[in-house]
């Protein structure tokens, strides 16, 4: 495994660098990275902006958005919020093994004599309430996992600049996204800085691990990460995209993320179709989108389209049943 340092507080170039050296560095097997954005909200790859954030107040606060290569839910960042990215060609993980990669932040956490379980699909917890949430991307054998832990975030900023949607309020059984999450430096026996807990968590890799060499990025590493940090994560085109055209939406949850459709039919024929959610999954949702312009809106001509898609693969613990029931 190598390790990275990285300093630089731009949420564009963190995600810059978190691709780059997932799609370049391809002669090491593991990679580790430890980052803190200014403050942020990092929304995931099939979501829908515009529907996630309080825009006016993100505005008003100079508070940055932008979209991550991995599935999930928004999130908000700050300086108060430490996030860890592991990169694997192992053969021994498997598709979206989140419980596997959370647990060196669950060691260092019971070294610090707090409690952490790993619960649901993606969180980490601190006396049922969320400190850490994770996603993953995965491509060509290799995954990139990364989780945003609360250290000690402004809670009551992350409660007004996120806009969360109020059947995922009720699918925890809470009143409000202040009441479920908590920050862990308020569960330490001993007062300690992020940069202190940053460096615990470095220190329990290199003796997990062994043998962690530090990889220094080149200047034509940072040239690469620079270009895709300019033609993809600072523009507007990749964090929010056009409103798409529709008169027909559907939305509907399920135990593995929220799909949300939004369909634009014309004389009984898909003419654009947006799969939209905070559900987790592999492949570009775009290849299923094209598939069905065209055709009919009727359930069995969508079921036709979904009979040649692993829908499994794009939409991660979603059967063609369930999706099928967010398009008609």
């Amino acid at each position: 495994m190598i390790y990275i340092r990285n300093d630089d507080n731009r949420p564009q170039f963190n995600l810059a660098l978190e691709q780059y050296v997932f799609d370049s560095l391809d002669q090491f097997d593991e990679i580790f990275l430890l980052w803190i954005n200014e403050p942020s909200i990092i929304v995931g790859k099939n979501q829908n902006t515009i529907e996630e954030i309080n825009l006016d107040y993100v505005k008003e606060h100079n508070i940055n958005v932008v979209r991550r290569l991995s599935g999930g839910g928004a999130v908000y960042h700050d300086y108060g919020n430490l996030n860890y990215t592991i990169i694997s060609k192992s053969k021994n993980t498997s598709a979206f093994n989140f419980e596997a990669f959370s647990r060196p932040v669950i060691e260092v956490l019971a070294k610090l004599g707090v409690k952490a379980e790993f619960t649901g699909r993606n969180d980490i917890t601190i006396d049922g309430k969320k400190f850490c949430g994770n996603a993953q991307y995965m491509k060509k054998g290799k995954v990139l996992h990364h989780g945003a832990i609360l250290f000690d975030t402004d809670l009551g900023v992350l409660g007004k600049a996120l806009k969360v949607s109020k059947d995922k309020i009720e699918s925890k059984g809470v009143k409000s996204v202040r009441s479920r999450v908590t920050n862990i430096k308020d569960h330490l026996k001993e007062d300690i800085s992020i940069e202190d807990f940053k460096q615990l968590l470095l220190d329990h890799m290199i003796k997990e691990y062994g043998g962690i060499q530090e990889y220094k990025l080149t200047e034509e590493d940072y040239a690469n990460i620079n270009k895709l940090m300019e033609e993809r994560y600072a523009t507007w085109e990749w964090n929010f995209g056009s409103s798409p055209k529709f008169n027909i939406e559907k939305s509907k949850r399920f135990p593995s993320g929220k799909v949300q459709t939004k369909i634009d039919v014309e004389d009984g024929l898909i003419k654009g179709i947006k799969f939209y959610g905070d559900f987790f999954g592999s492949g570009e949702i775009s290849d299923i989108e094209e598939k069905f312009i065209g055709v009919k809106y009727r359930e069995d001509e969508i079921m036709k389209v979904l009979d040649d898609i692993d829908v499994g693969y794009y939409f991660s613990g979603i059967s063609k049943e369930d999706l099928i029931s967010c398009i008609i």
